[in-house]
Order: C-alpha cells, then sequence, then structure tokens
C-alpha cells in the first residue's frame, strides 16, 4: 500500500461507497457529502475499532472488493476515507466493481 493515498485515482463509485458506509456507522451521524476523505476517521468522527470493521466489512461488500485482499497492516494505514477509497479502488479492477 502506497504511503500516500493521494498517489492513486479513486473511483467515484467507490469513494460514494465509502462516504455512505462511513456515515452509517458514525456517532453522532455526519451526512455522506460532509465527510472529509483526508480527515482521520477517529480523530475526526471518533470512528472506533468495531466499528471501522463494520464500516470496511460493508463497504467492501458493497463494491465487490474481496475483503481478504488486505492485510492487518494494510488496515491500520487506512486512517483516511481517502486511503479507504484508494485501496478499493486499486483492488476494484481485480474484481469487475
Amino acid at each position: 500500500m502506497p504511503d500516500t493515498a493521494a498517489e492513486v485515482t479513486v473511483a467515484p463509485a467507490i469513494e460514494a461507497a465509502a462516504r455512505d458506509q462511513l456515515s452509517l456507522v458514525l456517532t453522532p451521524p455526519v451526512a455522506a457529502e460532509d465527510l472529509d476523505l483526508d480527515a482521520d476517521m477517529v480523530a475526526a468522527y471518533g470512528l472506533t475499532s468495531l466499528n471501522k470493521v463494520l464500516f470496511l466489512t460493508e463497504v467492501c461488500d458493497e463494491t465487490g472488493v474481496d475483503l481478504a485482499h488486505f492485510t492487518e497492516h494494510d488496515l491500520a494505514a487506512m486512517i483516511t476515507l481517502r486511503h479507504v477509497a484508494a485501496a478499493l479502488t486499486r483492488h476494484s479492477d481485480t474484481t469487475g466493481a
């Protein structure tokens, strides 16, 4: 996984799915369109470890990207929504998403 997600073009459909799924697990709720792609999901939105797992599982299901593509290190490096969307975009070519 590259050090910077900015090096990867994010597929609009994957970004939308990531925004929607993150929005669903946040407490208090944040509208999908109000989410900052570059904000630390823990610091800015209070994302818990459990909610991160739920979020990543759902966004992988929605985008057709197998969660098995990612190691524990990869998942830990997904700090921002842009990191998540970029990682999913990289693997979407292999799944047809």
